[in-house]
């Protein structure tokens, strides 16, 4: 069943362009609010922000949505998404509302929810928001006495900054150790660079000055070469980007090479297994993550057990499964003992508490297992079309999977939010991979001519 508004992490648009108006944002403020009063306490929502300029637009409109509805407001200001759904939980909050539309540039923004366990909001729960947007609403405002009200607090960064440094256990310094920091002049533009200075490292700093433009301008996990070329410049040991909403990291190694979410999510799962931390006995990941990892954990007597992508399908698994790490060969990755969400900066300290127990550079420890040939191609495709169901298509998808022998696998999806057919495969042989996914594209292509 299609949506209307949300997509598969909120709802994202071209700021004061539908659905990504202030009309939309009161909207998914009285339906919010409706749908999660229950009971007769005093009900109450936090609500945090990026940096983009739109955020004072959105930011009003949702005040003023669950006001009506009689929600106390808690504003936070600019702060990670993780930020805004410790918060959520530890305020006691009914719902938690972060402002952002993550990696994207400043031109778009997005509404995230939270429930108040700190977790992202089931795709059932958001239809039923839907649902409630698009009814009429007004015999539902409370009466002017019973209007909430709006505050903000003061001490939010310093309670997350807190929270955050405590994930690591107290020997744990980051002493010595020179970091280059990007922060994508974004959500965590000034927590970010406190803890990692609080906890002994020497910071350099990118991407810390947002002036409502440039979030995610040339900086940030998604334009990471100003980041991997400062840590060669500066000698640094590390190099750290967050996104723009501080849920996403990429790092580097100490000669400016990025570091693969895979082998990120791969170090600190062994690690915790070694250490008695990791429950589960797992890691879950998406249908992206790379094979090499699979049979890296298969040999440690782990499991790698996949979902489809997106973050809030591998937090879901993991709540079903008791496993604590989980994440995205992107950079998303969550780690459920101390956050409901992914958490760019909590998840970069467990990757340093790793290394600075070993002697040795970063590139060395950070190669967990070497990962097989993997090619990711596009397809675009006409709009209205279904090329996947035409029996040719079929066949070569078919074909493909059996050339590999069980030796290596064929992922096909359609993009989700562009009329894109994403077709991947991996295997030991480079060529083999490739030409398989040329003669998957050239078939799609003749079907679509």
């Amino acid at each position: 069943m299609s949506r209307k508004y949300f997509g598969t992490d909120g709802i994202r648009g071209t700021a004061n362009s539908a659905p990504m108006t202030a009309e939309v944002a009161l909207k998914v403020g009285m339906a919010t609010g409706q749908y999660f009063t229950r009971g007769n306490h005093r009900h109450r929502v936090v609500i945090g922000k990026d940096t983009r300029l739109s955020g004072y637009m959105l930011e009003p409109a949702l005040v003023a949505g669950f006001t009506s509805m009689g929600m106390d407001v808690i504003l936070v200001g600019p702060m990670p998404t993780p930020a805004v759904a410790m918060l959520t939980k530890s305020m006691r909050a009914d719902i938690g509302v972060m402002i952002s539309a993550s990696h994207n540039p400043y031109e778009d923004n997005g509404i995230k929810l939270f429930g108040p366990d700190g977790f992202k909001l089931s795709d059932a729960v958001e239809s039923e928001i839907e649902t409630l947007m698009d009814s009429d609403l007004s015999p539902l405002l409370v009466s002017a006495n019973s209007l909430g009200r709006a505050k903000r607090i003061d001490d939010a960064p310093g309670r997350y900054i807190e929270a955050v440094k405590s994930s690591l256990a107290g020997h744990v310094t980051l002493e010595g150790v020179k970091i280059v920091l990007d922060c994508a002049n974004g959500a965590a533009y000034s927590v970010a660079p406190k803890v990692l200075r609080e906890l002994g490292a020497d910071v350099i700093e990118i991407g810390t000055k947002p002036n409502g433009f440039n979030i995610n301008d040339n900086c940030g996990s998604t334009h990471t070469k100003p980041m991997c070329d400062l840590v060669v410049a500066e000698k640094a040991d590390v190099g750290i980007a967050l996104d723009g909403d501080a849920d996403r990291v990429q790092m580097c190694d100490e000669n400016g090479r990025l570091i693969d979410g895979d082998q990120l999510m791969g170090l600190v799962t062994t690690h915790w297994h070694k250490t008695g931390q990791l429950r589960g006995n797992a890691l879950v990941a998406t249908v992206m993550s790379n094979l090499g990892l699979e049979r890296y954990l298969e040999k440690q007597g782990l499991r790698l057990i996949r979902t489809k992508v997106g973050d809030r399908y591998v937090v879901e698994q993991m709540r079903a499964l008791g496993c604590n790490v989980g994440g995205e060969q992107s950079g998303h990755i969550v780690l459920s003992d101390f956050a409901s969400t992914g958490d760019g900066l909590l998840a970069s300290l467990q990757v340093l508490a790793v290394l600075a127990g070993h002697d040795g550079p970063v590139s060395q420890m950070t190669h967990v297992f070497d990962p097989l040939p993997q090619i990711l191609k596009n397809v675009r495709y006409a709009a209205g079309t279904d090329p996947l169901g035409h029996s040719s298509v079929i066949e070569a998808i078919s074909a493909a999977e059996k050339s590999f022998n069980g030796d290596g696998r064929v992922l096909i999806r359609k993009s989700g939010t562009e009329p894109l057919i994403r077709v991947m495969a991996e295997g030991d042989d480079a060529s083999h991979v490739e030409r398989v996914v040329d003669d998957i594209i050239a078939q799609i292509n003749a079907v679509t001519a």
